[in-house]
This record gives C-alpha cells, sequence and structure tokens, in this order.
C-alpha cells in the first residue's frame, strides 16, 4: 500500500493525490455470443424458427426478422443490415433465402456465415409468377382466409399436411402477416432478380440445406446453390417439405448445430481497449 507521511512536501503531496483519484483503467475480456439473424419465408414469423432458437440461444445471440413492412427485397435487406451486428451469420428459409441473395449484392462483408434453407437462386419462370398473382388476386378478394386452406398442401410433405398441430400454425402465422403483409411479400418476390451469378463471390462457411420432397424448392435448386459457392455443404432432410424448420425441427437442428460448431470461428472474448 502507497502511504504519505506528514513531512511531505507540498509537491509531493499533490503527485500522491493525483495518483490516488486518477481514473483507473481495467481491461476486461466480455463474452459476446456470435450473432445469428434468421429471416423467415413467405406468410410466416417467428415461430417459423421457434424450435431452433430454443436450441441455440444459450450459446448464441438470436434474431428472428419478420418482412411485413416493405415491397422490396432490397428495403428487407436494408431493414435486417440496420438491426445486426458488423458481422453476423445469417439463416434464411424461401423468401428469407431470397433476402440473403440481395445482401450478398449489398454487403457481402457483413457476413460472417450462411445458411440457405428451402430457396432457390433461379428467378421465377412464368408459371411461378402466375400463380403469385393469383394468390394476390385471392386475397383481394377473399381476404388472408381465402389463401391459408390451400397452404399445407402446396408446401408441406404429405405426411405432414394432416397434421393439426401443424396446420393450425401455418395458419396462425398466415394471419399474423396479414393481407397487407402478403402483397408486399409477393411484390418483393415478383421482383427478384436471378441470382445465380451473385454466389460465386461468397467465400464464407455456407450450409444449403432442404427438405428431400420440397415442392416449391426441389433438391435440384439446391444443388445449383452449393455448386456455385465454394466449399459449401449440402444437407437433405428427409421425409421433409418446403418448411424444413417446422416439419422436422429435430434433424434440422442437428444439422445446423454440428456445422455451427464445425464453422465457428468467433472468439468469446472481446480484444482490451
Amino acid at each position: 500500500m502507497i502511504q504519505l507521511t506528514r513531512d511531505a512536501k507540498p509537491k509531493q503531496r499533490l503527485a500522491f493525490l493525483c495518483m490516488l483519484f486518477a481514473p483507473l483503467h481495467y481491461h476486461i475480456d466480455m463474452p459476446q455470443r456470435p450473432f445469428l439473424a434468421f429471416a423467415c419465408a413467405h406468410l410466416t414469423d417467428e415461430r417459423l424458427y421457434a424450435a431452433q432458437v430454443a436450441a441455440l440461444e444459450a450459446d448464441y445471440e438470436c434474431t428472428v426478422f419478420v418482412f411485413t413492412d416493405h415491397d422490396s427485397l432490397g428495403a428487407m435487406a436494408e431493414e435486417l443490415l440496420a438491426n445486426t451486428p458488423a458481422r453476423f451469420t445469417l439463416i434464411g428459409l424461401s423468401l428469407g433465402g431470397y433476402v440473403a441473395f440481395e445482401l450478398i449484392r449489398r454487403q457481402l462483408q457483413r457476413l460472417e456465415r450462411l445458411v440457405l434453407m428451402d430457396t432457390s437462386a433461379v428467378a421465377d419462370d412464368p408459371p411461378r409468377r402466375a400463380g403469385r398473382h393469383a394468390d394476390i388476386a385471392k386475397v383481394k378478394e377473399g381476404g388472408i382466409e381465402a389463401l391459408i386452406p390451400e397452404l399445407p398442401a402446396r408446401w408441406l410433405h404429405p405426411s405432414h399436411a394432416q397434421r393439426a398441430a401443424l396446420t393450425k400454425l401455418m395458419s396462425e402465422m398466415a394471419r399474423s402477416i396479414g393481407a397487407g403483409g402478403l402483397f408486399n411479400q409477393q411484390a418483393a418476390m415478383l421482383a427478384r432478380p436471378d441470382s445465380r451469378d451473385d454466389l460465386a463471390r461468397v467465400t464464407v462457411p455456407t450450409l444449403v440445406m432442404c427438405g428431400k420432397n420440397d415442392p416449391v424448392t426441389p433438391v435440384p435448386d439446391h444443388e445449383v446453390i452449393a455448386a456455385k459457392i465454394p466449399g459449401a455443404r449440402l444437407e437433405i432432410i428427409e421425409d421433409c417439405g418446403h418448411l424444413s424448420t417446422i416439419e422436422q425441427p429435430e434433424a434440422v437442428n442437428r444439422v445446423l448445430i454440428d456445422w455451427l460448431r464445425k464453422t465457428d470461428t468467433h472468439s468469446l472474448a472481446m480484444p482490451a481497449r
């Protein structure tokens, strides 16, 4: 312990007081968990990723993005970028994958890792575009309730389309997005470009995953994505349709957790300042 004697000179007393009350600078290594941004699919909300967030939130900072307020992929990507750290892992399913492609075009350097699920880099063909316009017309005429009964058979594996809990969840999520959200999402998807040429620029670890029986974005679409991105890992989920995270959550979690652990280069200690 430093002490000051009674016979210390004024200059010594002043130096002692300055030292005593000088601000202290601590170098503390504060833990910072890696950040996972989940981008939702068409007509889905946070519940699309509930099982994944529950399995990962102890080790990762998880944020789920639901896109209802913007009618372009660019605006959706900017919303996500404005609410994420400088570097993060992006996980996108279907529409969420389209947003990921837009982010690649805009700020690829922000990505630490990338997960593309049940999506397609190929631009819509005329039948797909006609289907989008038909959905818009149906909802304009009869509201979101007019479309909801069609969704399970359209998106799910046949063995899951009759699961009451799953179809109820899909209905609730679609209602939460509503007619306005559907119009915005469809407008964004109608304008989406072909993204295949952008994929070769991706150099971060990438996982490509889809349901084996995905009727919307089938396995060949994902084989194209995986072939375009150097070093990408392709995983096919058995007995699964388009919404793999809720159809086969355990299988998806096993693959995702394994891949995140194997590709984790994130330091848990922040550098001292």
